[in-house]
Formats: structure tokens, sequence, C-alpha cells
């Protein structure tokens, strides 16, 4: 009895404050006046509401209205909300309720009163609870005693959704056990749980940032800490318009965010489909802008290239760590890379294994906190301890830089870049008797990988002392064999130089006959004059096969000379057959081979120097200037000249000519930006057949059609595939690889066909030819670029066909059908990761990058 009269008691007080505020909007709700579904509690300024809503799926199965507890944004037109407290049981009456008791628990009731969702009471006594809606859009229960923004009896922050706001926390609580971690709904307009969780971790004291999918299987992770970012989230580090925070101390550890302007909406959320996003309000166009996508890319997918494999953003592949392979050749080739790479020499612990330094890297995954120790003594123990594979020093805590090690293999490495981190990797003897050797190790995408001073071990410095001694015992000996060798080798080259007379024979890649090309042979002299000694300033370019260098002739003939990695196990087919094939073609649309050089372990290729390089560098990019450098008039006549070229290929040289490698760094452009098809290092010739079949595919991701990828069934209709694509990025400036889109995950040529299929397809056009464009030239193109990447290869035209097609003004085309992979985002055949070449390896897919000649 005392209890109920108390409960009346606190009722009578109550009403009175219930039928003054019922006109206005209140942000507080106190026992004996429960919300009821209609009623509302909103923020004090005005930002948040909490209420109930109906999701836009709204009709169940049964046809039942489905009722959510939650908070939204106030005064925005598309309902967004943030918060759902009954995420798992919806009610399914307009009938429920939202009740504060007397001891400050929370429930929500339906029409017959039964509890579906509670908050439990606080332990301790509650003299005079009260649920308020804060500023912050934080639902809380306080004592209404105690007005302080501290010890809140319940909060929502506690318990994430999809949603992280300003000021929310993302981590542990120590002292009550809490974990706050988000979780995205299970589709845009149902908010159950979906299949997606971010979380903080902290494992072996190392704070990494993790993203969970279907039975808990890790997607992506950034990590570990370094002071400002999460390894591999540069963006969030550089951002202007938020700050990031991270905590670590004997209570909580956590990772929020604050807005930088209190007067904009920002939010970062988990997407049904597992984007990480950080989205702001606009207000003149009424929608939420994507400022930032935390995993935008497949070297984000986690263990994309396996263990000791490296993701590169440029053109998303795999390829090996410096010293390692592909463990399954066979499973690369075929663009699964997920099995890693094998180390060629292994660690011996006890044999003096060293650490070979590389920069711009995402650190891998697993990593070790070694706390207390310095960086010298951080270099001593890991070499100590045989288990450890790589280490680096990190201000992981903000209290001074902290020894990061690895103790298993390294997964999840990509590259970065200036935003990177450094990372020390543990090699053996052998591997670090070569690298010392070269001295240097240069890769295609980040910054030279050199041996550091002062790590490896005592024994090894022994073993050092010994080498010296040996060589200088030896060292006459060396002398007079190093003469004689120089004597044999210049009465070689005489020799020959007298008998070749221009002709070397080669064997083509695709048979067994042998035939003279008549090309110009150089000596190493000649091109090394040319070329000022192969100085870095002369190099134009860097290709799968290795660098391109800017040459003059004693002449006064600039050249271009495309050198082959000593270290490329397709160098010297590659090398062949490009010079096997192109010094048989002449067209104007095509590069011209003014011949090669062979010596000792050279090759190389000597072309005519084109001064503006490749096409990529003008229609890619955000260099305005540049690509107003190709109005519509010369970006019509480059498609032309380009379809020209494939037709020579494949119908009127001597041999019928499959290119396999056609993309935009591969077109080069003369003084008047006349295309020339260039890179014949992957190019097939036959005479009789017109499809082949081949176990080894290669050639550039967004380019390769699907019977060859799947199949690797390969014809003309491949290259017609690879020109459908170009011609598509060309008329729009933009890849078909990487392509982002806001409303959809299609691909450029996705992007394109649902564009076509609207009637709307001038929108793919490069804003930058709005003034220059001829609408009818640009929709004929747009068609035949569609026509060129249908699925089916009997579907696509003849090359022939599309230059009669770009010719005629008048001619009826017919209706394209369905491309080929154009759902960028989610293609099933890539697998987990997509492969390219590494100079090391022999695997099957090359990526190039941009070889200006």
């Amino acid at each position: 009895m005392a209890t109920l009269f108390l409960f009346l008691t606190i009722c009578y007080v109550y009403i009175p404050t219930v039928t003054l505020i019922s006109t206005a909007a209140r942000d507080t709700l106190t026992p004996c006046e429960p919300l009821r579904d209609g009623q509302t509690l909103v923020s004090p300024n005005g930002r948040f509401v909490l209420g109930f809503f109906t999701p836009s799926f709204s009709v169940s199965s049964s046809n039942m209205i489905v009722r959510h507890l939650g908070i939204w944004y106030n005064e925005i037109p598309i309902l967004t909300v943030v918060w759902v407290a009954n995420r798992f049981k919806p009610l399914t009456t307009p009938l429920g309720k939202l009740v504060l008791d007397t001891d400050g628990g929370l429930a929500i009731q339906d029409g017959a009163a039964r509890s579906i969702w509670t908050v439990p009471r606080p332990s301790g006594t509650v003299h005079n609870p009260v649920l308020q809606l804060l500023d912050s859009g934080n639902l809380v229960v306080r004592d209404g005693n105690n007005n302080s923004d501290k010890g809140y009896l319940w909060e929502s922050f506690d318990y994430p959704c999809d949603t992280l706001l300003p000021g929310m926390k993302l981590g542990w609580d120590y002292k009550s056990s809490l974990k706050r971690m988000m979780t995205s709904w299970r589709t845009n307009d149902d908010p159950v749980n979906g299949d997606f969780s971010l979380s903080l971790e902290l494992l072996n004291q190392s704070p990494e940032l993790v993203l969970l999918g279907k039975n808990s299987a890790v997607q992506s992770r950034w990590g570990p800490w370094d002071g400002q970012q999460f390894s591999g989230s540069h963006d969030f580090k550089s951002n202007p318009v938020f700050r990031t925070m991270f905590v670590s101390n004997a209570d909580e550890f956590y990772i929020g965010f604050e807005g930088l302007d209190k007067t904009i909406l920002y939010r970062f959320v988990v997407s049904p489909w597992g984007n990480i996003e950080f989205l702001k309000w606009k207000n003149h166009t009424n929608e939420w802008i994507q400022i930032l996508t935390l995993n935008k890319d497949s070297c984000d997918r986690y263990g994309s290239c396996g263990r000791y494999g490296i993701c590169y953003n440029d053109d998303p592949s795999c390829r090996c760590l410096q010293g390692f392979a592909p463990s399954s050749p066979q499973d690369w080739d075929r663009l699964d890379c997920t099995g890693g790479c094998n180390r060629k020499h292994k660690l011996n612990c006890s044999d003096a294994d060293g650490f070979v330094k590389y920069e711009g890297l995402k650190l891998p995954d697993n990593s070790t906190v070694w706390k207390d120790l310095s960086p010298a003594e951080c270099v001593e123990k890991c070499l100590m301890e045989c288990a450890c594979m790589a280490y680096t020093n990190l201000d992981v805590y903000g209290n001074g830089s902290q020894c990061v090690v690895w103790l298993a293999d390294l997964v999840d490495i990509r590259i970065l870049g200036d935003s990177g981190h450094e990372l020390y990797i543990r090699m053996g003897h052998k591997e670090l008797e070569l690298l010392e050797k070269r001295k240097t190790v240069t890769t295609d995408s980040f910054k030279p990988v050199v041996l550091p001073e002062s790590i490896t071990s005592s024994k090894r410095e022994k073993e050092v002392m010994l080498i010296v001694v040996s060589l200088l015992s030896t060292i006459c000996a060396i002398l007079v064999l190093a003469l004689a060798i120089r004597y044999i080798t210049l009465v070689t080259q005489a020799r020959r130089r007298a008998t070749i007379q221009g002709n070397i024979p080669y064997q083509e890649s695709t048979g067994d006959q042998h035939e003279d090309m008549e090309i110009q042979l150089y000596n190493m002299d000649t091109i090394s004059t040319a070329t000022n000694n192969f100085a870095s300033f002369n190099k134009v370019g860097q290709g799968g096969f290795g660098s391109v260098y800017k040459g003059e002739l004693s002449s006064g003939q600039q050249v271009a000379v495309k050198k082959l990695l000593d270290s490329s196990g397709q160098g010297l087919q590659e090398f062949k057959n490009e010079a096997s094939l192109i010094a048989k073609l002449q067209h104007r649309n095509l590069v011209k081979l003014l011949g090669c050089c062979i010596q000792g372990g050279d090759r190389m290729l000597v072309y005519e120097y084109l001064p503006n390089g490749s096409l990529d560098q003008f229609i890619f990019g955000f260099d305005q200037f540049k690509k107003r450098l190709l109005p519509w008039e010369k970006r019509f006549s480059i498609i032309k000249g380009v379809a020209k070229g494939l037709v020579y290929l494949h119908d009127d040289s001597r041999l019928r000519i499959i290119h396999r490698d056609l993309k935009a760094s591969n077109i080069l452009l003369d003084n008047d930006m006349n295309p020339k098809i260039s890179d014949f290092g992957l190019a097939r010739s036959f005479q009789d057949e017109t499809e082949e079949t081949t176990r080894r595919v290669v050639g550039t991701h967004g380019y390769m059609p699907p019977e060859y990828i799947m199949h690797g069934q390969f014809s003309t209709k491949s290259d017609v595939y690879s020109f459908g694509v170009l011609a598509l990025e060309i008329l729009s400036g933009r890849k078909n690889w990487g392509f982002h889109h806001p409303d959809h995950d299609f691909n450029l040529l996705g992007h394109a066909w649902k564009l076509w299929n609207e009637g709307n397809p001038l929108e793919l056009m490069d804003p930058v030819l709005e003034l220059t464009y001829n609408e009818d030239e640009m929709i004929q193109c747009i068609q035949v670029g569609l026509l060129c990447v249908q699925q089916r290869a009997d579907d696509r035209p003849t090359m022939a066909s599309v230059v009669s097609m770009l010719r005629s003004e008048s001619a009826s085309l017919p209706e394209p059908q369905q491309p080929g992979f154009f759902n960028g985002r989610s293609t099933m055949w890539m697998g987990s990761s997509s492969c390219g070449q590494t100079p090391e390896t022999s695997n099957g897919v090359t990526v190039s990058t941009m070889c200006g000649r």
C-alpha cells in the first residue's frame, strides 16, 4: 500500500506539468506520462525527434503495420533515423507507448500493456527519474535532481545502431564491461540487424577498426592506430570537416569524432551493403552528400592478396613482396590470389636473418605491441625472436613511440604511397645477399626498398668480416678473370655485328618456326649515350615489364627506349613477341618500332618518340586544362583512329593479330594528337583460326571480356570489347575500373547501359565537352561503345563494322544488349581479389602503368 500511495503521489505532482506543456514541443518524459504513438519528444535545439515511426517497407507478411521507436532528424525532409530501440521486435499495432517507471526503468508496451522492449532499472535508489532527448541526439535517463552531463543512469549513445553521431563512442567502457559497436540495418528500410558490424578491437595491445560480415567473417580492417589515424584510413586524418578522437586509458577505450562546424549535420554510417560512409547534409539540394567512404575499393577487402601479397590501388591487383612468389601460380592465373605468396629463400633464425624496409604501406593484420622498448631494442628483440616476421615503431597511445611487431605471416597489406607507413620485413640470409648485390630494390608503385644499417645479428657481422678477408685474398684472381671475360665479350660482339648485319632471328611465340626481323640492331653504347646512361630525368614511364626512357640518337632523332627488367620472368618472351610482331606492322595508327638492343641480360626496344605521351594522362584525373586539350573533335578523331588501327591488325596485316591489352595508357599521341596503338607484349597472332583458348589469362582489369576471363577464350572480339570500354572512357573522362556513383553499384559500363535505357545517354558525357560536342556524333559513339561491350562475343560487331558505323551519319544502328561485367563492385567472377603481375613472378595477369614514349 505504501508503494502504491507513493506512485499515486508522484503522478499527482506531474499532472499539472503535463497539462502545461501538452501543446508545445517537449524534450523530457517523467513517470506517469507515457509517450504514446503519435506523440514525440524534441531536443531543445530542435534538431532531433524521438517517436514511433513506420519503416518504408511498412507492411509485414501478415499485412500488419509495424512500428519502431526511434530518433530521427527533425528539420530535414528525408526521414533519416539515427537510432532504433526495438530493432528486433516491432509493434504491430498503433497503440504502443514508451513508459518510464519510478525506478528509472524504460519499457515499450503494446496495446495490452505487455512489454516488448525494456531497459533494466539502474542499481541504487533513484528519487526523481527523467527521460530527456539531448541536443546531441542522445536519449538519457537521469536523476531529475542532478542536471550535470555526467552520471546518466542510461543513455542511447551506449547502444549504437547503424549510425555514429558526433560525441558517440565506438569501443569499450571497462568499468561496465560495455562494448559499443555499430550494426547495419538489414535493408535501407528495415532496421533489423543486418549482416555487417563495425567495432574497435584491441588484440595484443594493438588497436584496430574491424568490419565483420556474415558469420562474423572479417570483411575489412584498419590499423593499428599510429597516434593520428588507423593505418590504411588516411582520408580520416586529412579530412577538413571533422576531427577524429581516440582515447585509451584504464576506464575506457574508444574512437569517436566531432564536426568542426556545429551548424552542419554529420553522421557516420555502416550501410546495409557494408560500406562505411561519412555523410553531410546539404541544405540547398536537400540530400545527404558522401564526404568519404572508408572501404572504397577492392584493396580494402580483407586479405584479398593472401599472405605476403600486396594489393595495388591504381589498378587493383595483387603482387608478391620482394623475395616472395605466388604459392599457387595456377590460382593466380585464374585471378584467385587468396593463397598468397611463399618465400623464395627460407628463414633460418640461427643464420643471420635480417630486415628489409618498405615504405608507403597499410600495415598488416595481427600486430602486437611490445611496450616500453626503444626503437633499437625493438629491432634487437624482434631479431632474436624467430617468430617475429616484421616490426615498426608507432605512437600508438600518444605517449611516445611503441614497438609494434608481427608474430605470424603478414596478411592484408596494400600500397598507400605517402600516406602509408614504414614496415621492416624479415628476410633470410640468402635473400639479403641478393639485395646487397643490388643495393636497392625498386618496385612499380612505391618508394625504394633499402636494406637498413645495423639490423643484423653479431653473427652476421662476423660473416661479413670473413667475406671481406676472402675477397682480399682472391682479388687478384678476380681481376684476371674479369679482364678475360671482357676480352671474350668484345671479340664476340665484333663477330656478331659482322655476321648479323641488322637481321636478328627470333622464335615466334605462337609456333616453332624462325623468321628474320628486318629491324635495326643498336649496341648498348649507342642506347646508353642516347639516354644519358638511363638517367632518371629521362624516365618517362613505367610498364609491366620495365621502364621507358626518352633519348636522342647522334643523328638528332628522338626515341623512346623500353628497357625490360632483368628480374621479369615474362620479359624475354614478351620482348620477342613484341619485336617480331610490330616489326611487320606499318600503319599510321600503330607506334613505329625503330630497332632493338640485345646485350648480355639487357633487352631493349627502340620506338619513335611521341611527346604527348599516353591518352590516359589527358582524359582521366582532375586536371581540367589537360582535359580541354582534347575537345570533342579530337576525341572523336582518336576513337576513329584507334578503330582503324585495330582493323589493320585484325584484317589487313599479314597475320591476324589480337592485341589483348588495349587500354588508355597504351594509346600514345603524336604532336597532332593522332592516336597510335602501342605495347604489343601480350599480342597473339594466327592465320586461320578465329578463336583460341589459353590457360594463361593476361590483360588489364576492366578491359577484358567475360569469355576471356571465365574460359580463356580470345578472338578479335576480345579487342572489340576492349575498344568499347576505351571509347566509353574517352567519352566520359572516367575509368571503367574503379568507377563510383552514389546512386548505384554499377561500373562505367553499367552506368552507360543504365543511362541508355533511361533515354539519357548524354549524361555520360565528360562535362568539359559541353561547349564543343556534336549531339548526334556523341550518341552515335555511345551506342557503338555499348554494342562493342555486349556480353556475348557473337553479338559484338567486327572492327570493320565499327569503322563503318563511325563514318556513317545516317545508318541505323542495332540496339545494344546487356554489357558484360557491368556490376563493378559486386563482380562475382573476381573471387576475393584481382591479381596482377609482379616482375618477380610469372603469374597470368599484367597490370601496366603509364608508359609514355
